[in-house]
């Protein structure tokens, strides 16, 4: 496709209106107006002409759609990467702390055009508008880094904090770096986080590194390092102190007309703040301080761009508009005294763009003659050119068309998406006979009464009566544009990875559970000296004052206790410690080991049951299936076709299946189930999807209607808003087996449904389910292929513990393209919010606004009303209506009855309303993050920017827990940080939907790490298999063996890095940690070394029986587990080496035998205990073998 439509392009080239064009642009004539274009000409139109001329340029549209369109179309012209500029949100208010995705989107375009790198631009009005850095500013503020450079650190460090960038401990989110000893992270916008290290002052290695393993990914040569923000004083001309004495004089001069004026307080205070280098939100507000000259986006083009305005009458109401809302939002500011009014104009006029743009040639494109354009024209033409609909992947609307066309005497070129489909349309035409030639490289144009099809997609279908072209096309693909993502590399499995996840983020004060001695409190990290050796020791609190200290290499006895929510309203946590050396530890591990076994037990009856019944193997992928696959719209995730190919082989296979897919609401599940559908029902089955809400029903029904609109596939809906006759009607044809797919709520499972041949069912939020439905289900389900799907992830160590009983697929990777969701942290305050809402509903949106009291909410929609005015919609739900009135809100909210929806949390599980962009959230303290990071996945999901509100009530004194969480909010709004812990409460949560309200009392008894062992361990004795023995071995030896602060300086990063060499069992498991510590800290010092070493000695004493390992001395004591755990005769064969006559003595009084080696002056403990484990297992092993022989 690299090549584009040269063809097209030069055919255009030849007509005679644009031959003028070209001349009247060669002789300097602009602006030159050219009417009778719509959209895909105006496209095709600027393609042309830098086709032929090879000049930048610039298309000016009026929204966000139709830039995406416009930029989508000129890539598959022109073959050439299209960057995109579009307006971003100003943060004018200090104390709100707000996501930077589109500001970062913004420097990068900016970026590539300073640098001249992105000769077409697609911007929109507003974007052109907004008044910005100036080029030398962004060219000095971008740091390149490549192998072999030299830098001072420091001050490297010193201009990343000036070019916007935040230090962190960890790099988590874009706009992120940190340093640790001579390594440097960072997360540049647009490109992925890398991590560069420096031998002295020279760049050593760089690599890119994925965020949730902190492991280097792969090398890289150079990076180039952009800006994270737009305001950087300590850049500007003349520096920060510049810029401190604009706002001083701005101060005084408002001082003398009036002291008291609270912007005078703000600046004054704002001064103070930069002075002292204290951080200072909403800098935007001091834009135009930093940058006193008015700078926007057309001061970066190279002056012989060429600017083209698409639809001339919309760009100019849209910038008026811009420039009417922007002095409207920010009235209200200054009188607050929350900005001042010198520093207010964030944008160019309508006037001075207009006025800036006359630079510059400039083409007006529109589809009719206009007076009404940025600039007066000095040039008119006009084009002779028609727009056709595209046809949507109807092939057969298509083909009627075309016989149209080439009896009037006209080429047709149809686009089609892909090669496959290319090739069916080319079959489809030769049945009724129209010969077709297959032109997949796109380089030649049919001839009159000729037919080409070749590869592309366009927004629309053109015809030029002058050339004889009839273009006609599917439409765009709404693939990602230019070519920014790359494909998502396959992940490792690390299962022990996996399995840490949990244990990550320890601080002092969190609950934690020992294996021996229940649930404690973590309270820290301490270093001890014993016997002249300093060791670290964690120490963990239990009930009545006492303390245990567990040596750091034990850790992995150790785990952070999870189990769903033990806290309460106000952060207090309900769990109970346990006493040191009482029982209740023990009991309640033994009522959770009994629950899972009965767990276990009927999974396992329900899988064997399932196994004996005969099932239908459905037949491999037909061609048919593969069109159907092909007309998706989107890119498929790795996740989403790894799902597919999971029910697709169990539904290939002669025993019933039962998956369970889970991912999140909009992750594409519904795309994955309507490909089995369709499997299902090229095998002559039917299929049935059966859902919780009539909502959800007419949802459904709509997205499959849509999605098999060109397959003969006949699809009903039973729900309450069908009539009775309609009803009966549909239950007749269902048993006459005329429906292929029945969609529908509980009533599919009445009595008088009987479905001819059942061939899949797939049930959509089982959770929801009441029991006596669950039964029917089971009924329903025992002969036919099930699919079960839900919203709330499952985690994949419950999926592992439950494997062969239960299959699952989950998509964790959302879909391409969701587009960010700007997000805000603020105090509640009603006028922003109203304000929010008016911008959401003038531009025809709905809003969600979030109270989460039912007590109060029908007061909260009240004081909206009073606030909106009465020509406002607003409607309520929550989870103490019925289910009929909760469902016919929902209905209206959908229909866009009802613009404001003032509703609980009960949205989280809700339905896909796209039109919905505007989120509020009262009281987001008292929200864990997995709940507001689900929310707001409700919004964001059609091609408009979505805005969320996450507020907290004003002046309230906040515990400390609330606190700590409202900074976890307000670093997930900015960076996206602390995602992992958000997904694993839900997790949590999802386990207990998956396990039933009884078994997540016994979870959280134990915690869950706990209650997975006990599971893990039920299942297997169940299937008949043996439990893997978990014997422990402590070891306690006089050698430094710990992580010196000097190499991991921060403190829950050592505990992590702890926590993970306790559970190294492997050489293999040491050799990956060993290189993952050396890429994210260095060399490792000795002591580090010796700690691995000693967690391969615990882990190989376990092997020979060993349970604990301890120094005095010069005297090392080996004791074993049992008197039956001791490989008596490998440790005879040792003892009598004559080496080890006086050394080793083999002691087996009382229940514990001891080996008790005597260790030489000079000798070292470590590699000692090694050698002897060593041999002891070698010895045992080849005994053993001699015994099978």
């Amino acid at each position: 496709m690299a090549q584009g439509m040269n063809k097209l392009n030069e055919a255009l080239v030849s007509l005679p209106e644009v031959r003028e064009l070209l001349l009247s642009l060669d002789a300097g004539t602009s602006p030159i107006a050219v009417s009778g274009l719509s959209g895909v000409h105006r496209a095709q139109l600027t393609a042309a002409v830098r086709h032929k001329t090879q000049r930048p340029l610039l298309i000016v549209c009026a929204d966000e759609n139709e830039a995406n369109r416009m930029a989508g179309d000129l890539h598959e012209l022109l073959g050439e990467d299209v960057s995109l500029l579009f307006a971003r949100e100003w943060q004018l208010r200090d104390r709100v702390f707000a996501s930077h995705g589109w500001e970062q989107q913004r420097i990068g375009s900016l970026c590539s055009l300073a640098v001249g790198l992105s000769p077409i631009l697609v911007a929109t009005v507003d974007a052109l508008m907004q008044r910005t850095l100036p080029p030398d500013v962004l060219r000095g503020a971008v740091t390149d880094i490549s192998l072999g450079d030299r830098f001072d650190l420091n001050a490297l460090s010193k201009k990343l904090v000036e070019s916007g960038y935040t230090r962190a401990e960890t790099v988590e989110g874009v706009g992120q770096f940190a340093l640790r000893g001579g390594i440097l992270d960072v997360w540049s916008p647009l490109s992925a986080p890398v991590r560069v290290e420096f031998f002295d002052d020279e760049v050593d290695a760089m690599g890119e590194f994925d965020v949730t393993t902190q492991r280097r990914t792969q090398n890289v040569k150079s990076l180039t390092v952009l800006p994270a923000a737009e305001v950087l004083p300590a850049l500007s001309d003349g520096g920060r102190e510049k810029m401190l004495e604009r706002l001083g004089r701005a101060a005084q001069k408002i001082a003398k007309k009036a002291e008291d004026s609270p912007i005078v307080q703000t600046l004054r205070s704002d001064i103070e703040r930069l002075r002292n280098d204290l951080p200072l939100g909403g800098m935007d507000r001091y834009l135009a301080a930093c940058y006193p000259d008015e700078v926007c986006a057309l001061d970066y083009l190279s002056p012989d761009t060429l600017i083209a305005v698409s639809d001339g009458m919309r760009v100019l109401e849209r910038s008026k508009n811009y420039h009417w809302e922007l002095s409207e939002d920010v009235k209200p500011l200054i009188e607050e005294g929350v900005l001042c009014g010198e520093f207010a104009a964030l944008a160019l006029s309508q006037e001075a763009l207009s006025h800036r743009m006359g630079a510059f040639p400039v083409l007006l494109l529109d589809s009719l003659p206009t007076s009404r354009n940025l600039l007066p024209p000095r040039a008119i033409l006009s084009m002779n050119a028609r727009s056709l609909p595209s046809y949507g992947g109807s092939l057969e609307t298509a083909a009627g068309d075309m016989e149209r066309y080439l009896g009037a005497g006209c080429g047709v070129l149809v686009l089609c998406g892909n090669e496959t489909r290319a090739k069916n349309f080319r079959r489809l035409l030769e049945e009724r006979n129209i010969r077709a030639q297959l032109n997949l490289k796109n380089d030649r144009l049919p001839a009159p009464h000729e037919t080409v099809i070749g590869l592309g997609a366009l927004s629309a279908g053109s015809e030029y009566p002058q050339l004889k072209l009839v273009i006609l096309t599917e439409g765009q693909l709404t693939a990602p544009l230019s070519g920014k993502r790359a494909k998502a590399r396959p992940k490792k499995e690390t299962s022990a990875r996996a399995a840490l996840r949990s244990y990550e983020d320890l601080s002092p004060g969190d609950l934690v559970v020992h294996v021996h001695h229940g649930i404690g409190r973590f309270a820290g990290i301490e270093r001890m000296r014993v016997d002249g050796v300093d060791k670290d020791y964690i120490k963990i609190c239990y009930a009545g004052n006492d303390s245990l200290y567990v040596p750091a290499t034990q850790l992995d006895m150790v785990s952070k206790y999870i189990g769903g929510h033990g806290e309460d309203e106000d952060g207090q946590i309900r769990t109970k410690l346990s006493k040191l050396g009482g029982t209740d530890w023990s009991r309640a591990k033994t009522k959770a080991r009994a629950a899972a076994k009965d767990l276990a037990k009927g999974l396992i009856a329900l899988y064997a049951e399932r196994q004996r019944r005969p099932g239908f193997a459905f037949s491999p992928d037909s061609p048919w299936q593969k069109e159907f696959e092909e007309a998706f719209d989107y890119e498929e995730t790795d996740d989403q076709l790894r799902a597919i190919a999971e029910i697709k082989a169990d539904m290939e296979r002669s025993t019933p299946m039962d998956r369970l897919l889970c991912g999140d609401v909009g992750y594409g599940k519904t795309e994955v189930a309507l490909r089995a559908v369709m499997k299902c029902v090229l095998d002559g089955k039917q299929a049935a999807i059966l859902v919780p809400t009539t909502v959800l029903a007419q949802q459904h029904y709509a997205t499959a209607l849509n999605r098999f609109r060109s397959f003969p596939v006949r699809i009903e809906v039973l729900s309450r808003f069908k009539t009775p006759a309609q009803k009966k009607q549909i239950l007749q044809d269902a048993a006459a087996g005329k429906i292929d797919l029945l969609i529908g709520t509980h009533s599919l499972l009445q009595k008088s449904l009987h479905f001819k041949d059942l061939g899949l069912l797939i049930i959509d939020e089982e959770q929801r389910f009441g029991v006596t439905h669950k039964e029917k289900l089971k009924e329903l389900s025992r002969q036919v292929d099930t699919l079960t799907l839900s919203a709330t992830p499952i985690p994949r160590t419950l999926n592992m513990a439950l494997s062969g009983i239960r299959d699952m697929s989950t998509i964790e990777v959302p879909p391409v393209d969701r587009q960010p969701v700007q997000t805000y942290v603020l105090e509640h305050n009603w006028s922003v919010i109203a304000d929010a809402i008016r911008r959401e509903l003038a531009r025809g949106g709905q809003v969600y606004y979030m109270h989460n009291r039912v007590e109060t909410i029908d007061r909260c929609a009240a004081q909206l009303k009073k606030l909106l005015g009465d020509d406002v919609a607003i409607g309520v739900a929550h989870g103490k209506m019925d289910e009929k009135g909760l469902s016919s809100v929902m209905q209206q909210l959908s229909d866009g009855e009802i613009q404001v929806l003032v509703c609980t949390t009960i949205i989280e599980t809700g339905i896909d309303i796209p039109n919905v962009n505007t989120l509020i959230i009262e009281d987001a303290d008292r929200l864990g993050l997995a709940q507001l990071h689900q929310i707001r996945g409700r919004i964001g999901r059609s091609a408009r920017r979505a805005y969320a509100y996450m507020t907290y009530r004003a002046g309230k004194i906040l515990t400390e827990v609330a606190a700590k969480r409202l900074t976890a909010i307000r670093e997930y709004a900015e960076f996206g940080s602390g995602f992992r812990i958000a997904m694993r409460d839900l997790e949590i949560r999802g386990a207990g939907n998956l396990l039933g309200p009884e078994q997540s009392g016994y979870m959280m008894s134990v915690g869950y790490d706990m209650y997975l062992q006990l599971l893990e361990e039920a299942v297997l004795e169940q299937r008949g298999e043996k439990a893997p023995q978990r014997t422990e071995c402590s070891a306690d030896l006089t050698v430094s063996a710990n992580l010196p602060e000097s190499y991991i300086p921060s403190g829950e990063q050592r505990m992590d890095i702890y926590r993970r060499i306790a559970a190294l069992r492997t050489a293999e498991q040491s050799q990956e940690l060993l290189d993952e510590l050396i890429d994210r800290y260095g060399e490792p010092p000795q002591p580090v070394l010796k700690l691995m070493d000693v967690a391969l000695l615990r882990a190989e004493a376990v092997q020979i029986g060993v349970s604990d390992i301890s120094q005095r001395g010069s005297e090392i004591t080996f004791t074993f587990a049992a008197s039956e755990a001791v490989p008596v005769e490998a440790v005879m064969a040792l003892c009598s080496l004559p080496k080890n006559r006086r050394r080793l003595t083999l002691s087996a009084t009382g229940t514990e035998p001891k080996l008790l080696l005597r260790l030489s002056p000079g000798e070292d403990a470590l590699d000692t205990a090694l050698t002897l484990v060593g041999d002891l297992r070698v010895n045992k092993e080849e005994n053993e073998k001699e015994v099978t022989l």
